[in-house]
């Protein structure tokens, strides 16, 4: 389906959508000569990432010695750098797998560096059936919250999204043994819902009892970055969402990430993101949420 005025590809399902959104959640039913029966061939990748799971059937990814299959309980994990290249493997009458694009958070990157990699494409193989239907259930949940329409859908689906990445580095073999810390994912939680306000490190040290200068090591350890820096990649992150998404005044997005100086989160903004706050919406290649006037009645199905 295309957008009667812009020409754009309104199914993720088909080639020519642009995924320029953060979260975009479906699954693909790819049946032999069906309609989507074809390979995806991304030579360049794409700008975000994208995490599928095979529930049934048979998949093949690359040619050549880099060829290899993908059965229902494998999960690969597509980097923006990786080229794409998969489609039903030719001796399976179909191939069903669920997915997600996305645009990741700034802490989430601990869970992003899968280490059994073929052409830079992570894979993780669940053996235990319980544990399939866990996976399952979490990418069905995160494609039904993105498809719910309500005002804040992306938001809870990008939460969702967290809980499967931390499930995955919780899998990976070589993480059983020490996976991450509860209470630091508490404090990503209590610093994620307090964004805009200045908590201190004794405060937010209380919250998940520890030590202040426990919980500061403890976090570096794990998140790579210390309390501060990770703050400020929320706040960017957020801001530059608010900047594509919505018409809010810049003084107002300032405001809610945290920043009662205009000036000063301009210059924040500039530093971290390499342009001013009104230079990076100009850019955006599609306008705000509020300004589109969207086609009436067109239902969007998810899949790359």
């Amino acid at each position: 389906m295309l957008h009667y005025e812009t020409g754009q590809q309104l199914n993720p399902l088909l080639p020519g959508y642009s995924f320029n959104i953060y979260l975009v959640a479906g699954t693909t039913p790819i049946i032999e000569n069906g309609p989507l029966d074809f390979f995806i061939d991304r030579k360049n990748g794409m700008s975000g990432f994208i995490i599928n799971m095979t529930v049934k059937g048979r998949g093949k990814v690359f040619d050549g010695d880099d060829a290899f299959d993908c059965n229902p309980g494998d999960l690969l994990l597509f980097p923006p750098e990786a080229a794409h290249f998969y489609g039903r493997a030719p001796d399976s009458p179909d191939w069903y797998h669920r997915w997600i694009y996305f645009r990741p958070r700034a802490y989430w990157a601990h869970w992003l560096k899968w280490r059994n990699q073929v052409n830079k494409v992570g894979r993780l193989t669940l053996s235990d059936k319980a544990l399939i239907t866990e996976f399952d259930e979490l990418f069905q949940q995160i494609e039904q919250t993105y498809k719910a329409g309500r005002r804040s859908s992306e938001e809870l689906a990008i939460n969702l999204l967290e809980r499967l990445l931390i499930r995955c580095f919780e899998e990976t073999p070589e993480n059983r043994i020490s996976p991450i810390d509860q209470r630091i994912e508490q404090a990503c939680q209590f610093l994620s819902r307090n964004l805009a306000e200045e908590v201190n490190l004794a405060e937010i040290a209380r919250h998940v009892c520890l030590s202040p200068s426990r919980l500061a090591h403890l976090f570096r350890d794990q998140m790579g970055v210390n309390i501060v820096r990770w703050r400020e990649d929320q706040r960017m992150i957020l801001a530059k969402h608010l900047l594509h998404s919505t018409c809010l005044p810049i003084t107002r997005i300032a405001s809610t990430v945290g920043y009662d100086d205009q000036m000063y989160f301009s210059r924040v903004f500039r530093k971290r993101v390499g342009t001013s706050p009104s230079e990076f919406r100009q850019s955006s290649e599609a306008p705000p949420a509020c300004c589109e006037t969207p086609e009436a009645g067109v239902a969007v199905q998810a899949q790359p």
